[in-house]
């Protein structure tokens, strides 16, 4: 893994839910503002149009950094490479920077869908290899199973939930977390504090709390349409937080608030 690429991820620009010109416009801010790194999916069903609009940035492609993720409808070995191949087509490029397991297998065989991504990774279609969704215990099999770095295990992560198991985790495996719902779609704000931090450093909320994603040693996965809330989310490096305000930040974990659960996902695991 190279510093770039390490560097590049730190700040993604997510592409869920977003389609058509909305989605174009958002990945042409995010371009100008900074953001190198982009990522989509196959089950976000936006591929060709997260494809076609970072090729309208003009951006060289060694200085992207392209992430999508097998749908578990692909995850059978008669599927799974072909649905690769045909996410490069619709992106328009001949490999992507990141490969990702959506999700976990349902009923937890994790090792036939590893091996798949495995298979995706030495025939060149993906630089790195990584998973979403998966608990402590299913980072450590995986390590295990496939024998090229996994890069990231990307999972919901915000100052509502309490992720120790996992960074403790990601420490003893050597897999990063990068988050998604970042901001928990919205719900930090119903929280004083942030803002209140915010004020003494001179950010925002949203800024405050993904710096505090950041010094937690995790990469932050964003998603904006505003070209305003877009550049804040992207400048979040020119600041950072106490050690008092980390810790009080902390506390706010214990709110155990979960977004992306069985309610939600039916096939989700049993998450630590």
């Amino acid at each position: 893994m190279t510093i770039y690429f390490e560097k590049t991820y730190q700040r993604s620009f997510g592409t869920f839910p977003l389609k058509g010109q909305e989605l174009h416009d958002a990945v042409q801010a995010a371009a100008e503002l900074g953001y190198r790194a982009f990522d989509t999916a196959q089950m976000y069903e936006n591929e060709a149009e997260t494809g076609a609009a970072i090729k309208a940035t003009g951006l060289p492609r060694d200085d992207l950094c392209i992430t999508t993720k097998v749908d578990i409808a692909n995850f059978s070995p008669d599927k799974f490479l072909p649905s690769v191949e045909e996410s490069l087509r619709k992106l328009q490029i001949d490999r992507v920077d990141v490969l990702l397991l959506h999700w976990p297998t349902p009923g937890g065989n994790i090792g036939p869908s590893l091996e798949q991504l495995q298979k995706a990774h030495d025939q060149g279609l993906t630089r790195h290899i990584g998973i979403s969704n998966y608990t402590a215990q299913m980072m450590r099999d995986a390590k295990s199973i496939v024998d090229v770095p996994i890069v990231t295990n990307q999972v919901e992560f915000h100052p509502l939930l309490n992720q120790d198991k996992l960074l403790a985790v990601a420490t003893e495996t050597g897999i990063p977390l990068a988050s998604y719902c970042s901001v928990a779609r919205g719900e930090v704000f119903r929280h004083a504090i942030f803002s209140e931090i915010g004020a003494a450093y001179g950010k925002s909320a949203a800024q405050v709390v993904l710096r505090w994603i950041l010094q937690k040693g995790v990469s932050i996965n964003t998603m904006s349409t505003k070209p305003a809330n877009i550049r804040a989310n992207f400048d979040v490096m020119d600041f950072t937080l106490s050690s008092v305000d980390m810790a009080r930040i902390e506390e706010m974990t214990k709110t155990g608030y979960r977004i992306v659960g069985k309610d939600l996902v039916p096939y989700a695991p049993d998450f630590d």
